[in-house]
């Protein structure tokens, strides 16, 4: 076979050609690998509603996470979040969290950012308490509501942020609050249990689309916060799980719950704003409160609850379409002599109950205090509080109404209510003292402070300015930044 030689010009321009060749590969696989060393790996395009998009998005893959339910991907988060902050300013930035269970300590949020769970993830919180970091008492309570210290960072948190986003396709948050639970039934906690998700000094907050399990405390706290929407979401704690409150705006304006479902071991709304003499002196009030198409299971306490921490103030709140099934009562007020602070301008409109100990129930003698600081003559004062169009089946009660002497609650109305009572309740209906108020085609019939006077109890017409806040339609194509 006679062979070829190659001329010295074509070997040049093949070894020039190889050489490129290995070159562009080199350069692909460090564009891949990207300057912090990520995994890239792409996501489907996806659409979800939002108060804002996002211009840039990442998996959490891509920094090292993995979801077995095993590996801790505290770090992986982390790393995720502050590589996406660097986006702020231009777009922010969408941390993509896909199929599978992501075991993770706690981590901070940043601002103009969202995280967001496919249907299929679940957020599993550590329960190595050694992953769950101490900070300090806010100071509208003064110290830890469970202890004199401080408490356990929440799971998910933030604080001065603008522009936050929780969200997903009915994704799962799991507190895994189980060891928790024990550890305080036991007594052998030195610090307050931590919350699920908490949100301090802040505004522009959207918590949607996601159902959130078994937190250790509290379940949902923005605080010190404004422009909150809580939307579509599900809650579900064990119905006889310590304090696992569902929703607790705590000294917040500008708030919107709606189309919630929660199954809870306290509850399922509770609207605080500090606690006796630390509230007071910190004076910020939660105002401008929207409830509505909220649904609760919570036999060992209410839909509803104001207080008991509200010394800085709880006012305009008004709730619609809401419907309580074997749930203590249905809206509570909770204060005591030493809260201070006042629970003025409540509207309630449409509210339905089934199997319930108390329709109504208003205690002027909530106990409970920080410490032995409090000041015994801060009174509270209750007043303007607005019920109508209720309906309650299978009530072992009424209503028990008990304000406080010398400083009576005033300013009560209940028109259009039916309750019927259980078919074995051997209570009076009707509890009243230290009250005042009106009521109106109300069975059966109620105690004589709230005497019959033909009316219709007043709910305001115009919309609060958080009604105005509408979701767009964003559409994230898990182009990564």
């Amino acid at each position: 076979m006679e062979h070829k030689t190659k001329s010295p010009m074509e070997t040049q321009t093949q070894v020039i050609k190889r050489v490129t060749i290995w070159v562009f590969i080199v350069a692909f696989v460090a564009i891949l690998a990207g300057a912090e060393g990520r995994n890239v790996k792409s996501f489907n395009t996806f659409e979800y509603s939002a108060m804002s998009c996002r211009a840039h998005s990442a998996s959490v893959t891509e920094f090292g996470a993995v979801g077995d339910g095993k590996t801790l991907n505290t770090r992986a988060f982390a790393a995720a979040i502050a590589h996406l902050s660097r986006y702020s300013a231009v777009g922010g930035g969408l941390l993509y969290v896909p199929a599978g269970r992501w075991l993770t300590g706690t981590f901070n949020l940043t601002s103009h950012f969202t995280l967001y769970l496919h249907r299929n993830a679940v957020l599993l919180a550590s329960q190595d308490i050694r992953d769950w970091p101490l900070g300090d008492p806010l100071p509208s309570y003064g110290h830890g509501r469970e202890a004199p210290g401080g408490r356990y960072m929440s799971f998910i948190f933030g604080t001065n942020l603008t522009d936050v986003i929780i969200t997903g396709d009915n994704g799962k948050i799991d507190g895994q609050g189980g060891i928790w639970w024990t550890k305080f039934h036991k007594g052998s906690l030195k610090y307050t249990r931590p919350h699920l998700i908490e949100i301090l000094h802040s505004r522009s907050i959207q918590i949607s689309n996601l159902t959130l399990l078994n937190s250790p405390f509290w379940t949902v706290h923005p605080v010190y916060s404004s422009d909150i929407i809580i939307q579509g979401v599900t809650i579900l704690a064990p119905i006889k799980s310590p304090n696992t409150d569902g929703i607790d705006p705590d000294s917040c304006t500008n708030t919107r719950i709606e189309d919630v479902h929660i199954v809870s071991g306290d509850d399922c709304v509770a609207v605080k704003s500090g606690w006796d003499e630390y509230g007071i002196s910190y004076g910020m009030p939660t105002r401008q409160l929207v409830i509505r198409r909220l649904t609760c299971i919570s036999p060992y306490s209410a839909m509803i609850a104001l207080g008991s921490e509200m010394s800085g103030g709880i006012a305009d709140v008004r709730a619609e379409d809401i419907t309580a099934i074997n749930t203590e009562s249905g809206v509570r007020i909770k204060t005591a002599l030493g809260r201070g602070g006042y629970v003025k301008d409540i509207y309630v409109k449409g509210m339905k109950m089934h199997t319930m100990k108390w329709a109504f129930w208003m205690d002027g003698n909530y106990g409970s205090h920080p410490d032995n600081h409090y000041n015994p003559k801060a009174r509270p004062m209750v007043s303007g509080i607005n019920y109508r169009d209720i309906v309650a089946e299978n009530v072992t009660m009424a209503a028990q109404f008990k304000g406080i002497p010398g400083d009576p609650f005033t300013g009560i109305c209940i028109s259009n209510a039916t309750i019927t009572m259980a078919p074995k309740s051997k209570e009076a209906p009707w509890t009243c003292s230290d009250v005042h108020g009106i009521t109106s085609g109300v069975t059966p019939r109620p105690c004589g402070m709230l005497p019959e006077q033909t009316t219709t109890c007043h709910f305001p017409q115009t919309s609060l300015p958080i009604d105005a806040v509408r979701f767009k339609k964003c559409i994230s194509r898990g182009n990564h930044a």
